[in-house]
C-alpha cells in the first residue's frame, strides 16, 4: 500500500457542526455562473430527496427536503413524472421513484474500471472470510457503496448499492481519511455533522482524529457498532496513482460471530491484502 504523508501534525482543533437535514450535501451553485442551470439543480434535488427511509414523498415534503418552493417542486415533479422517473403512489397522494431512475446509477457503474478491477478480489475476499465485503467511494463527507458481496450466513443489515454513510464513524471512511494528507483529513472532518447514530458512535473530533492516525499507522481502520448495532467492520483504503486514496474496501460482520479483536487479528490482514491488490490497478480518481 502506498503510504500517505506523515501524520505528525495530526492534532486538529475541530468542532462538531450542527446537522441541517439528512439529504446528502452536494456541490453548491457557483456564484455568477451564466452556464449554471437552476432548474436542473432543483430537479436533481427532488430526485435526491427520496431515500433514507423516504419511499414516498408528497409535494410539501419534496419541497422541504429539496430546499425549494412548493411551486418549483410541483414543476419538477410534473416534469420528472412525464419523463418517467416518478409516478403516483397508488396508496397515497405522493410520488415514488420508478425503475428508470436506476438508469442513472447503471450508467455510472457500467464499465467502471475501478469496479471491474476490484470485483474478482472482492469475490475472493468474500469467499475467504464468509462475511460481507464492500467497495465504497467518497462523495463529500460520505462514503457511497458501489459494489457489495453479502455474507451467505445470517446477517440482518441490508446494505444496497448506493447507500451512503458518514466517513467519521465508518471503517471505510476512516480508512479513506487516513490515506489523505493531514490537513485535508482535518478539513473534511470539520465539514462533517458529527452526530451519534448509535450509543457507540464516537463524535468527539479529537478522538476521531486519533483513530484516523491509528488507521494511518496500522494500514486499516475499524468501527464497532458505530453505524448499526450488532455490526463490526474493518476497512483499508484503495490507493490510486500519485498515492491519493480513491476508495475503501471493508469487511462487515455481526457481533454474534466476531469481536473487534478477532476481526483485527484475522480479517484486517486480509482486507489490507485485498486493498493492495486493487490499488495496483486503481485509477487516479474515482472516475478517471
Amino acid at each position: 500500500m502506498v503510504a500517505a504523508k506523515s501524520p505528525a501534525a495530526r492534532r486538529p482543533s475541530v468542532r462538531p457542526r450542527k446537522p441541517s437535514h439528512d439529504v446528502a450535501a452536494g456541490p453548491q451553485a457557483p456564484a455568477h455562473n451564466p452556464l449554471f442551470n437552476d432548474s436542473a439543480q432543483k430537479a436533481l434535488a427532488v430526485l435526491e430527496a427520496f431515500g433514507r427511509g423516504r419511499r414516498v414523498l408528497k409535494l410539501a415534503e419534496a419541497a422541504e427536503v429539496a430546499g425549494i418552493t412548493k411551486a418549483s417542486a410541483q414543476r419538477c415533479i410534473h416534469t420528472l413524472e412525464v419523463l418517467g422517473y416518478l409516478r403516483r403512489d397508488r396508496r397515497s397522494t405522493g410520488w415514488v421513484l420508478t425503475p428508470r431512475a436506476l438508469g442513472i446509477a447503471h450508467a455510472y457503474l457500467s464499465g467502471y474500471h475501478l469496479i471491474e478491477q476490484a470485483t474478482q478480489h472482492l469475490v475472493d475476499l468474500n469467499r475467504a472470510t464468509g462475511e460481507s465485503v464492500s467497495l465504497s467511494e467518497p462523495d463529500g463527507t460520505d462514503m457511497v457503496f458501489v459494489a457489495r458481496f453479502p455474507s451467505h450466513k445470517r446477517f440482518l443489515i441490508h446494505m444496497p448499492i448506493g447507500r451512503r454513510l458518514p466517513m467519521y464513524c465508518t471503517a471505510s471512511g476512516r480508512a479513506y481519511l487516513s490515506a489523505l494528507p493531514a490537513a485535508q483529513a482535518q478539513r473534511m472532518l470539520r465539514q462533517s455533522s458529527l452526530r451519534a447514530l448509535t450509543p457507540a458512535t464516537i463524535t468527539d473530533p479529537r478522538r476521531i482524529m486519533e483513530l484516523i492516525e491509528a488507521a494511518h499507522a496500522d494500514g486499516y481502520a475499524c468501527s464497532d457498532q458505530e453505524c448499526y448495532r450488532g455490526d463490526v467492520t474493518v476497512a483499508a483504503p484503495v490507493i490510486g496513482e500519485g498515492g491519493h486514496p480513491v476508495a475503501a474496501i471493508n469487511i462487515s460482520a455481526p457481533t454474534s460471530r466476531w469481536t473487534l479483536e478477532e476481526m483485527r487479528a484475522k480479517l484486517a490482514p486480509l482486507v489490507m491484502e485485498t486493498a493492495r491488490a486493487v490499488s495496483s490497478g486503481a485509477v487516479p480518481q474515482a472516475r478517471g
